[in-house]
């Protein structure tokens, strides 16, 4: 099995192990995961990651509705070893607003729900491939 390690940060626990157990079995990096961002950050703290794949999700009412990238953020922070790594996110819409957000935080993919896991796997296969170490 490669030596890559990728966080995959998805609430939905059916298509986290799904995921995590498919690349196991096709022999791909090895993928941990997370339910929620504070689950993320202390595995964040606990290794080097070459990727992540992170669920982002809308928070708030009407007119006040954003995406919640406080994760992203985070990771991105000049202080972090997820600088420079690359991260791909899980959307349901890809509004422009979205996109001028994640263009300024230097992501690598979006993929749009509902998506094929072949999709997912073949993120987690590119970052696996060519990892960037901090």
């Amino acid at each position: 099995m490669p030596d890559s390690h990728i966080l995959l940060v998805e609430p939905e626990p059916m298509l986290r192990r799904t995921v995590v157990m498919t690349a196991r079995s096709l022999g791909m990096s090895q993928v941990h995961e997370a339910a929620s961002n504070d689950a993320a950050l202390r595995l964040l703290r606990s290794r080097t990651f070459h990727g992540a794949v992170v669920a982002v999700d809308c928070v708030g009412r009407g007119a006040d509705r954003q995406y919640d990238l406080g994760l992203i953020d985070r990771l991105r922070a000049d202080d972090t070893p997820g600088k420079t790594m690359p991260i791909a996110i899980m959307a349901e819409q890809a509004t422009a607003e979205l996109l001028s957000a994640l263009r300024d935080r230097n992501i690598s993919r979006v993929i749009l729900k509902p998506f094929r896991a072949k999709v997912l796997l073949e993120t987690i296969e590119r970052f696996g491939a060519n990892p960037r170490l901090p």
